[in-house]
C-alpha cells in the first residue's frame, strides 16, 4: 500500500511540475525570483518534448507501481495520463513538437508581459 501511495504522490508531483512548466511564469509576477526555478523547468520541459525523451519521473512511478503489485505502463506520463484526456489519438512526434513549442510560446508571452510590467514601474 505504501508503494501505491508513493506512486500516486509522484503522479501528482509530475502533474504539478508540468503545470508549473506551462504556466509557472504567472507566479513570477508575484514572486520575481521564482524565475530562477521556472526558466530551467521550461527548458527541461521543452527538451523532453523536442527530443522525445521520457521524463525520469515516469520510470520511477512505474517502479513504484510494480512494487505495489500494480500494472505499470510503457509510454510516458503525457501519453498515458494527459493525451487520453485531451486528444483521442496516440502522441506523435509532430504533437510533441507542438507541445514543446507551446510551452515556449506561452512562457515567452508571460515573460514579455512581466518585463512590460517591470519597465512601467
Amino acid at each position: 500500500m505504501l508503494y501505491s501511495i508513493a506512486a500516486d504522490t509522484l503522479l501528482i508531483v509530475h502533474l504539478l511540475f508540468i503545470v508549473f512548466v506551462v504556466l509557472g511564469g504567472i507566479l513570477v509576477f508575484k514572486w520575481h525570483k521564482l524565475f530562477l526555478l521556472h526558466l530551467p523547468a521550461v527548458g527541461w520541459g521543452a527538451l523532453v518534448e523536442f527530443n522525445h525523451w521520457i521524463c525520469p519521473l515516469t520510470p520511477w512511478e512505474n517502479a513504484l507501481r510494480r512494487a505495489a503489485g500494480e500494472a505499470s505502463y510503457e509510454t510516458g506520463f503525457i501519453e498515458h495520463y494527459l493525451i487520453p484526456l485531451i486528444y483521442p489519438t496516440n502522441l506523435t512526434q509532430d504533437l510533441q513538437l507542438i507541445l514543446g513549442s507551446s510551452v515556449i510560446i506561452i512562457n515567452l508571452a508571460i515573460y514579455s508581459l512581466l518585463l512590460l510590467k517591470i519597465r512601467q514601474h
